[in-house]
């Protein structure tokens, strides 16, 4: 069977430094952190008291009420990057057939709010105060169903939860659809908000986050010597993938073609990666291995980069065990130093970036890279955004239970 082309033909995100896409690219091209003490709930006995929220979008000014009572706020962030998505890539809906359009979701908590906010009704009030809602908006696959009611989405449509790699996952799958045949569009990416009180205790206990209370902005550092630990982020990012040649018949715009997809899990540990990389290796080699491509042409890889010790560490071994020498002349960055990890939803704002970094030729940096280790000795962007003409790059996510994706794309030349 021949495979089809799949390109990238709409974006959208809100993430801790914007509340859509443009401005998100503006404050990471800026270096800008969105890390700062915790203003959804009081954090003061928890170890970290601070992480990247998304602050000033109006929930319930951007849907109708009864649209809002009706979704957790990682839906209603899914939702809003979709909607983003959507008008971006110019498709007029109801001239296509909504059977061929498709809906894969990669969330790694789902709903958390909802069901730390209704276990409260619960012990205060009894079972009978239960709202009819709960499950509607806790369960995981909340935001693909309520993306393809929102759309008229009546293809393949489902969400995937894989910690880290959730959707790293749901990309890979949607650009699956496409290639054998099974829809022509796909609507794919991620959403999380898992910045609550339990959550964020839950990572302290187990020493995941970074520590530094005294300068937010900071603390995440991936790849510095220096790094203690991740920061929670939240937010949701969303691509429109397509089938070439019909992107070509209504003339839309092309951001980046994706190439390659690898899908592995290390069958090691469930929080933390394999010693020698082998899970992370064969993800990179799956998806360089289809894309068909040499290893030379890869230019950039925006990595997992958690700011962890084990993870930076383990995948630059990942990526120089893939590329040999070539490693050292590629441009590696994380925005997560800017971002904070998205968790699930990480893999869909950094697909989203790598996108636009093919597209624009531009790079957005690791911030907060201080100190060299010798275990991380590859290009890591540090502070400063660079111009770029990129050919191939590569978007890693790596996540407890020792799931690994990597995704490929490459710059779209007609």
């Amino acid at each position: 069977m021949t495979r089809r082309r799949v390109v990238v033909t709409g974006l959208g995100a809100i993430t801790p430094v914007g509340l859509d896409l443009p401005s998100t690219w503006e404050a990471l091209l800026a270096g800008r952190s969105g890390a700062a003490t915790i203003t959804k709930f009081d954090a003061s006995q928890h170890t970290t008291h601070f992480a990247c929220e998304v602050l000033g979008f109006d929930v319930d000014g951007y849907f109708s009420r009864p649209e809002a009572r009706k979704m957790d706020i990682y839906t209603a962030y899914l939702l809003k990057a979709a909607d983003e998505a959507m008008q971006d890539c110019g498709l007029d809906v109801s001239k296509e057939d909504p059977t061929r359009f498709g809906c894969i979701l990669g969330t790694g908590i789902g709903g958390i709010q909802e069901l730390e906010a209704t276990k409260d009704v619960f012990l205060a009030r009894g079972p009978s105060r239960v709202s009819p809602f709960f499950i509607p908006k806790m369960m995981s696959n909340a935001l693909a169903g309520q993306a393809a009611i929102r759309f008229g989405l009546q293809g393949t449509c489902f969400a995937t939860s894989s910690a880290c790699a959730s959707a790293g996952h749901a990309i890979g799958m949607a650009f699956r659809s496409i290639q054998w045949g099974e829809c022509d569009m796909m609507l794919t990416g991620g959403s999380e908000a898992a910045t609550t009180g339990l959550s964020l205790a839950g990572f302290c206990s187990l020493k995941a986050l970074s520590s530094r209370n005294d300068a937010p902005e900071r603390a995440s550092r991936p790849f510095d010597a220096d790094r203690d630990g991740f920061v929670m982020g939240e937010g949701a990012g969303v691509l429109i993938l397509e089938e070439l040649e019909h992107a070509r018949a209504r003339g839309a715009k092309i951001y980046a073609e994706v190439v390659g997809y690898g899908s592995t899990d290390d069958a090691f540990h469930i929080t933390a990666p394999e010693d020698g990389g082998g899970g992370a290796i064969r993800a990179i080699r799956q998806a360089l291995a289809d894309t068909g491509i040499a290893h030379e042409r890869v230019t950039y890889v925006n990595a997992h980069g958690t700011s962890t010790e084990l993870n930076d560490k383990i995948e630059t071994l990942a990526l120089k065990t893939v590329l040999g020498e070539h490693a050292r002349k590629i441009h590696v960055s994380s925005t997560k130093s800017m971002t904070g990890h998205l968790l699930g939803a990480s893999g869909a704002i950094e697909l989203v970036f790598t996108s636009l970094a093919v597209t624009e030729g531009k790079v957005p940096p690791t911030i907060n890279y201080e100190t060299p280790d010798p275990n991380c000795d590859l290009d890591y962007v540090p502070n400063t955004a660079r111009e770029v003409q990129i050919d191939v790059a590569f978007s890693n996510s790596l996540g407890f239970g020792g799931h690994n994706t990597c995704l490929a794309v490459a710059r779209f030349d007609g």
